[in-house]
């Protein structure tokens, strides 16, 4: 489908992570009276205690409601923001923590708009300032290990609520650049070795500002680029370090304009071979043996304790403040994810920093999917050509809805050069993505799927399969696809991808799914007839592939099924005896001409119907079968109205000048046909 760019995939987080055991407690036993007298207001006020206790419950129950997304309305108009903003900055860490805490979840569970609000009342300004007294006490009179709140535990919450912040707002990124926060992150990012998890945070926030921000390069300086590189370099080997490594290397992509020109080289070096290391990991056995390591540590602390029964991983998530019950509702009612041309701006909700210290290996096995996804997605931007797509009409049909509007807009003039081919093609990065677009195997989403703890995995494993589509529809755009295997090689993997759009009855139900298989399938099936390979999809396949697509609401989707038809009939037209199968294929295509309220997915259904019936005695005979000239008669005139009347206003000009081409090359078809009927 040409470009494709994947910028911005949004993970805000929840957590009340951080509370002390007591200030928890006391959430508990007052939330029902809390509730009976005007929660919001009550809370709000208790603000203003005295007591530094009363103050770090009430930011405990505030970021505990606000999680539940229809309160967040009775906060905002009292005023939360301005009355939690100073609290910021309270005397006491804990309380300074838990505020973090309650204005990262209202940031994370609220719109879009609450951040533009929140930075228009500025809660930046305190942001900032605690951000800055953190990394100063850093290594000034470290926190003994038994306060209930340390310096790290302010900064991560106050990186988070940045991260929100930064992802949603871009006047939040603007005010990031004009105090200089860059620093900020770098240091801790550098405590890596200390608090990973500070870190990891740093790294989420880190990857976010850097992209699509020309201004922030000019504070790029070797500060910054040594401890991405040091982060690169690191060897620790759990999956959060893993993680991190990764998110280094989508950031130092990002700056990939800022690194001097002799360090270019060994950089993308160690970036690839990091993505590389990343993609190396079998999800699909460690997954498994991850959940036996849990089951197993369960066994050994029952064994342990006696006849104290040790906590189920059920028993001990609930423990986390719900925090099971959260990401399973959350994880259902996800944020929705638009994907077009290849660009996606997605709002993944990203729980795993609300997992307890009791689960180390579902900890893991997140980290692990994450950095996963994350690798595809910098992938997916590297494999990004500067050249105009050969598929004029997908190029332009890809504007119309409006969460594409940004596709091709940051085609980087390193985009695909020859380093990056080589660096690509050494590390196998095409095999990879391949596997990967086979991920996940039923043994490990039948091994979550009997844990309720690790059903939020399931999800996250099919996100990886989406994205590695996404990644290979970008490599066979750009790429030679040899590393694919050949011709065999080819063949196998449309009939791969063909076979997913039917793996399951709820495929058919995931938009995200249907647009990366289908835009991969598209991508694949013009190389292979462009190489004159043999189709290997049965006509009863291709039928069954297009019917599933066009149902679907999405039009990208809709207009990639009927290239398909196009692509594979223009194909079969050669070949001797296909009329039947030609006559199959007009006729749908000839059915969304007339009937799809999209004049985009008409103008890609007439589109399809030139190509197949252009040439040939096979295609000849089908057109006849099919009335096609006396067809294409009546939807003329239709389609010249509907252009005239629904275009101004509901196209781009691009995608009007598309149709303004297909009306010429209709009546043009027309006249040829009639021609043939003259002989």
């Amino acid at each position: 489908m040409g470009k494709a760019k994947n910028n911005k995939f949004k993970r805000p987080r929840f957590s009340a992570e951080g509370l002390s055991v007591n200030a928890v407690k006391e959430v508990l036993e007052n939330e029902d009276e809390v509730e009976a007298d005007s929660p919001a207001a009550e809370l709000l006020e208790k603000l203003q205690s005295p007591c530094a206790d009363v103050r770090e419950c009430a930011c405990a129950s505030i970021s505990r409601m606000v999680q539940q997304s229809q309160t967040i309305p009775s906060f905002l108009q009292r005023d939360a923001v301005r009355r939690l903003g100073p609290l910021l900055l309270d005397s006491c860490v804990a309380v300074r923590e838990t505020a973090a805490g309650a204005l990262r979840n209202l940031s994370a569970c609220g719109s879009p708009e609450v951040c533009e609000d929140m930075v228009r009342q500025d809660i930046l300004t305190p942001l900032i300032t605690l951000l800055r007294e953190c990394c100063s006490g850093f290594d000034v009179n470290p926190s003994p290990k038994n306060l209930k709140s340390t310096v790290e535990d302010v900064a991560n919450e106050a990186i988070n609520l940045l991260w929100n912040l930064c992802e949603n707002s871009s006047q939040a990124v603007s005010l990031f650049n004009k105090a200089g926060l860059l620093d900020v992150l770098v240091l801790c990012l550098e405590r890596h070795e200390q608090k990973v998890e500070l870190a990891l945070s740093a790294a989420q926030c880190l990857h976010t500002v850097t992209e699509e921000n020309a201004e922030l390069l000019g504070s790029v300086n070797v500060a910054v680029l040594s401890a991405l590189e040091a982060v690169l370099l690191s060897t620790h080997p759990d999956m959060q370090h893993t993680l991190l490594r990764t998110l280094a290397a989508g950031s130092l992509w990002n700056l990939k304009n800022s690194i001097p020109v002799g360090r270019q080289a060994q950089t993308l070096s160690a970036l690839v071979a990091t993505l590389s290391a990343s993609l190396d990991l079998d999800g699909a056995a460690l997954i498994p043996d991850l959940l036996q390591a849990e089951a197993a540590r369960h066994a050994n602390d029952a064994a342990h304790a006696g006849d104290q029964r040790a906590e189920s991983p059920e028993e001990h998530h609930h423990l986390a403040n719900g925090a099971e019950e959260e990401m399973e509702e959350m994880e259902e009612e996800e944020g929705e994810e638009r994907v077009n041309g290849g660009h996606t701006a997605r709002k993944n909700k990203d729980f795993s920093d609300l997992l307890p210290q009791g689960k180390e290996e579902l900890r893991e096995a997140t980290a692990l999917l994450l950095s996963q996804q994350t690798s595809l997605e910098v992938i997916v931007n590297m494999c990004c050509s500067d050249d105009p797509s050969d598929d004029e009409w997908e190029e332009m049909s890809s504007g119309d809805e409006s969460e594409a509007c940004e596709v091709g807009s940051l085609q980087s003039p390193l985009c695909l050069s020859a380093e990056v081919h080589s660096a690509l093609i050494h590390h196998c990065i095409p095999q990879k993505v391949l596997k990967k677009a086979e991920f996940p195997s039923p043994a490990a989403v039948d091994a979550c799927g009997r844990n309720s703890s690790w059903k939020s995995l399931i999800k996250k494993m099919h996100r990886v399969q989406c994205r590695a589509l996404t990644c290979l529809h970008n490599i066979l755009a750009t790429m030679d696809t040899e590393p694919l295997g050949g011709v065999a090689g080819l063949q196998m993997v449309a009939q791969h991808l063909a076979s997913l759009v039917f793996s399951s009855a709820e495929v058919l139900k995931e938009e995200e799914f249907l647009e990366a298989v289908t835009s991969a399938l598209r991508s694949l099936l013009q190389i292979m007839a462009s190489k004159n390979i043999p189709q290997c999809m049965s006509p009863q396949q291709l039928m069954g592939v297009c019917e599933a697509a066009t149902r679907c609401d999405v039009m990208s989707v809709r207009v990639n099924a009927l290239a398909i038809l196009g692509i594979t009939g223009s194909t079969l037209a050669k070949e001797t005896g296909s009329a039947d199968t030609l006559q199959m294929i007009g006729t749908a295509l000839l059915s969304v001409a007339s009937k799809d309220s999209n004049l985009v997915v008409c103008g890609e259904a007439l589109d399809a119907l030139f190509d197949v019936f252009a040439d040939g005695a096979e295609a000849e005979k089908a057109a006849r079968n099919i009335h096609l000239l006396a067809a294409l008669k009546a939807l003329q005139p239709v389609f010249k109205s509907k252009l005239r009347k629904e275009g101004k206003g509901n196209y781009s000009p691009e995608q009007l000048c598309v149709l303004d081409n297909i009306k010429v090359n209709l009546r043009r078809f027309i006249g040829y046909l009639e021609t043939l009927k003259k002989n």
